[in-house]
């Protein structure tokens, strides 16, 4: 496990949510996916929501996917709010305030969302939810399900973005990717419906997507701490389930990288 009390404050923070990536389909994808997965492989863990909007406040609030096991040594927060009269691990990051967000805003670091699917679009109270735990936040029409280039247009703002960032400025840039998220049928020409071979081909544009965003980060002054996940799965017809917000295995069970661009 990572000293995080080291990391934060020293190394910029990208969080990248793969949004209904099935761990299935990134183990399938793994030799395919250079960015994502050049320098280590998947790690299977359990989300703690079944869809976004649970599994992102979560995420926020520092509960990050379990490692699927019963190996309690390996189930180490990376985050944790401080005083909470459990025991945590040195390695652990206390944080003072509601979430791990203004956390890092505390410490002097300028917080950005580049939302993706419905609950990051600001359009009704709800979808403001999410949006507002940042300092800055973005949604385009063109960053949602329904674009067939929704990353590469995610990516071309995080640049802009960037740019605008100063190299000594500490950073916490997060981004849900909705590409993975139905309708990927799109990516497969001909397919009529969406299943495990239109997410394996989202997956794969996806992480070329991806390329230009961590050459990006890579060239700023500080090393950048990446968390790369999927917040929950889907079914595909599974035991005769569709979707998600379930519990059924292919939703609860996530891919899920940590490493340092």
């Amino acid at each position: 496990m990572p000293d995080m009390n080291t990391i934060v404050g020293s190394h910029d923070i990208l969080m990248i949510t793969l949004d209904t990536l099935r761990y299935d389909v990134a183990k399938l994808e793994e030799q395919h996916c250079p960015n994502l997965c050049g320098s280590g492989s998947w790690e299977k863990r359990h989300t703690p929501g079944s869809f976004t909007y649970a599994a992102h406040h979560a995420f926020f609030g520092g509960f990050m996917p379990t490692p699927a096991n019963t190996d309690k040594a390996s189930h180490v927060r990376l985050f944790h709010s401080r005083n909470t009269g459990l025991q945590t691990h040195p390695h652990t990051w206390l944080f003072d305030t509601p979430d791990i967000v203004s956390g890092f805003a505390a410490e002097g670091y300028r917080t950005i969302c580049i939302g993706g699917v419905i609950f990051f679009t600001k359009k009704n109270p709800l979808a403001k939810v999410l949006p507002g735990y940042f300092q800055q936040s973005y949604w385009r029409m063109n960053f949602g399900v329904t674009n067939p280039r929704s990353t590469e247009n995610q990516v071309n703002h995080a640049l802009k973005l960037l740019d605008q960032t100063g190299p000594d400025e500490k950073l916490f840039l997060f981004m849900n990717v909705s590409a993975i998220h139905g309708p990927n049928r799109y990516f497969v020409e001909g397919a009529r419906e969406d299943s495990v071979d239109t997410q394996r081909a989202a997956l794969r544009y996806v992480d070329k997507a991806l390329g230009p965003l961590f050459e990006a980060m890579r060239a700023r002054e500080r090393p950048t701490f990446c968390l790369a996940f999927s917040d929950h799965g889907t079914a595909y017809g599974e035991d005769g389930y569709h979707g998600h917000r379930l519990a059924h295995d292919v939703v609860w069970t996530v891919p899920y990288r940590e490493f340092i661009l």
